[in-house]
């Protein structure tokens, strides 16, 4: 191709399909933000980097208080910690009434886990302190790295934020077990995750429910491993009213479908 115009002119065109893709991919994710009426974020990524899909870039660099997506790294901590030892340990339930009847009873990781259990992770966080969280929160690069100021509650309604950005990372970080942590701690941690398994995809993930905020912020955080390819997501929105926490996974779960990950 010997005139250096067309060449440019070819580029030029390239260029403005790229850019008109990337447009159409962040319109087919805020589509399922607007029919819902609410306000938040979604970033798939694959493992490699080099493929994401963002709606709302500037939200998803953020940073939120997690919640209970708290709950993926905290039980790394209390297994390196020896707080307890194995996802089978139980601890006893009080006998006081702690809000939801599934929460009324004797628990252990692999109960408490996909409960969300409060007084359960509380507990361990009092085996655990302040100090040895601020440790672990700067050995894993999470977030803003701060614990506190109340051990119990830091993640709820405390001092550590983390970005749905971030948490994309921190979820690469666990799936390759390149944190600096024991593997067989890690491996606990990934099959309490699994929310979802099949010959076709097995799903590893974590709501989150913000409560003590203005707007209430909701979370759904995790990765997709699928034949060949993982994809990790993180949802962030804000819960202003009653049902809008449904919408954590159900648009997750349409976005991954609409970007043929599903």
């Amino acid at each position: 191709m010997k005139n250096p115009s067309f060449k440019f002119a070819l580029l030029g065109a390239a260029t403005i399909l790229f850019v008109s893709a990337v447009c159409r991919a962040d319109d087919d994710l805020a589509k399922l933000f607007a029919e819902r009426g609410v306000e938040g974020t979604i970033i798939i990524s694959r493992l490699d980097g080099k493929l994401e899909y963002v709606y709302n870039p500037l939200r998803s660099g953020t940073r939120f208080l997690p919640a209970s997506t708290f709950k993926i790294p905290n039980t790394l901590i209390a297994l390196e910690e020896g707080v307890i030892k194995d996802e089978k340990e139980i601890i006893k339930w009080d006998g006081k009434d702690k809000g939801l009847d599934a929460w009324n009873r004797d628990q252990s990781l692999e109960t408490a886990f996909p409960l969300s259990c409060v007084w359960f992770y509380q507990e361990l966080a009092k085996r655990i302190g302040n100090e040895r969280y601020s440790t672990h929160l700067r050995k894993m690069s999470y977030g803003n790295e701060k614990a506190g100021p109340e051990v119990t509650t830091f993640w709820l309604a405390g001092d550590v934020k983390i970005s749905p950005k971030e948490q994309v990372e921190f979820l690469k970080r666990l799936y390759a077990e390149s944190l600096p942590y024991r593997k067989d701690h890690i491996a606990i941690v990934k099959k309490l995750m699994i929310v979802e398994e099949n010959p076709q995809f097995t799903i590893r993930a974590k709501t989150g429910w913000t409560m003590r905020v203005d707007p209430q912020q909701g979370w759904y955080v995790g990765y997709v491993e699928t034949k060949g390819q993982v994809w990790f997501f993180a949802t962030n929105l804000e819960i202003r009213k009653k049902g809008d926490e449904r919408f954590r996974q159900e648009i997750t779960m349409e976005a991954l479908k609409a970007k043929g990950i599903l």
